[in-house]
């Protein structure tokens, strides 16, 4: 097939890559010029495993593009895949303002005659809802009774962790297909041919409302393990010996993962879908009370782990901060609560130095780069290498995750926050 990727962030370039490994022809579209220059020429625009072989041997395959305009974009093409992002309103719910643009882009190019629908698949996280009452009607505005003749609107949520987006890519957990009447899309069925996952082939609103859920379960989890690792910590428990206990009931505890207390939670999904689900549950009356808790408490966590980590530990004292990205062997920096630990450091008078192998400074673009100068202006006077941190004299030594495996280091002075002892 050829498909256009709208949006090449994250998930829309790493998706790009993968669909192209699988032979299928490519064409990105995203509206800063650096990124288009910086794909074509063969680099990637992010930090992820795997995704700069692939964009190689696309380029070199031709099966991949990419540009600034849309014009003329679709005319050949049997998919557009949306993954622009949604980032949280003022009000705790998602800004749509990327959403509705691509789709009035999408709905501009989209001629009468063609001899197949387009498929519009929607991978961006939107409440429940959106296709039915935002992106339908934008389509229908423009094009009336010949609308459904012109376009096949899908949901297809994404389901990548950062680091290991190609390995989920081609093995998720599950995939979710939802369509205006809940049946198979030939696209989606021919897009997903090679994948073996269990597959849920539903309506728009439940297809929408999977990640809200999903997202903020790990919440839950991430912030009840911090919760009774806080308990533990003050009343002098050994929190691993509890979560031991804890996770070795498979049978009524569920499983392991997302529960061990350790780092608050962040990244560009958890809290953003956090406050997205609180809009949705006080719009309707629910009253998800622990939902409702879940950013509070996180924030609590990190000022638990910045007292842990400062303790006993004068004003001026020299701290080497292990790990800024919210998990190692990526350099996105989006809500990552090390990167709020590092301001809180430099706030109380510390000498900080900051190493992370996957961030480097000048390759940081929008809202990556604009999160992370808002709270760090000067990152790059606090960025080293590998060899100035192990050879640094620092008073202390904070780990925040596994970036830390690759630095020589005498083990008295760390404090490991990825997991609470």
């Amino acid at each position: 097939m050829k498909i256009a990727m709208f949006g090449l962030g994250y998930v829309g370039f790493t998706a790009m890559c993968c669909l192209a490994s699988e032979g299928h022809k490519l064409i990105g579209i995203d509206v800063n010029p650096d990124k288009v220059e910086g794909i074509l020429a063969g680099r990637s625009p992010i930090k992820e495993p795997g995704v700069g072989e692939m964009l190689a041997k696309a380029l070199a395959d031709g099966l991949i593009d990419a540009v600034t305009n849309i014009s003329g974009a679709l005319d050949d093409c049997d998919m557009a895949i949306v993954c622009v992002g949604t980032p949280s309103a003022p009000d705790g719910g998602h800004d749509m303002r990327y959403i509705i643009d691509v789709t009035r882009q999408i709905a501009g190019e989209l001629k009468p005659g063609r001899e197949k629908p387009l498929t519009v698949v929607f991978r961006s996280t939107i409440r429940p809802g959106t296709l039915d009452e935002l992106i339908y009607p934008i389509f229908a505005a423009r094009h009336g009774a010949s609308t459904d003749s012109l376009v096949e609107l899908v949901y297809n949520p994404e389901f990548l962790r950062e680091a290991t987006a190609v390995q989920d890519y081609f093995h998720p957990p599950k995939i979710v297909i939802g369509t205006r009447d809940g049946k198979p899309s030939a696209n989606m069925e021919a897009l997903n041919a090679n994948i073996d996952a269990p597959v849920f082939q539903v309506g728009f609103r439940e297809s929408e409302i999977t990640k809200f859920v999903d997202n903020t379960w790990h919440a839950v989890k991430v912030a009840f393990a911090n919760e009774i690792g806080r308990v533990c910590m003050e009343l002098g428990i050994r929190a691993s010996q509890v979560h031991q206990i804890f996770v070795s009931d498979t049978k009524l505890n569920i499983s392991p993962y997302y529960t061990r207390p350790g780092g608050a939670f962040g990244g560009s999904c958890l809290p953003k879908d956090v406050r997205a689900l609180q809009r949705i549950a006080a719009d309707c009356g629910a009253g998800t009370h622990l939902v409702d808790s879940l950013l509070r408490s996180n924030d609590a966590h990190k000022h638990a782990l910045f007292r842990k980590v400062t303790a006993g530990l004068p004003a001026g004292a020299r701290v080497l901060l292990a790990g800024l990205a919210f998990k190692a062997e990526t350099d996105d920096l989006r809500e990552s609560p090390n990167v709020d630990l590092a301001r809180m450091l430099l706030q109380a008078g510390y000498d900080l130095t900051i190493f992370d192998p996957a961030v480097e400074a000048a390759q940081l673009v929008g809202a990556n780069l604009g999160y992370v100068y808002a709270r760090i202006p000067r990152l790059e006077a606090l960025l080293v290498d590998q060899a100035a941190a192990e050879a640094g004299d620092f008073d202390r030594i904070i780990v925040t995750n596994a970036t830390a495996r690759l630095l020589n280091i005498a083990a008295d002075r760390v404090i490991d926050i990825s997991r609470l002892d």
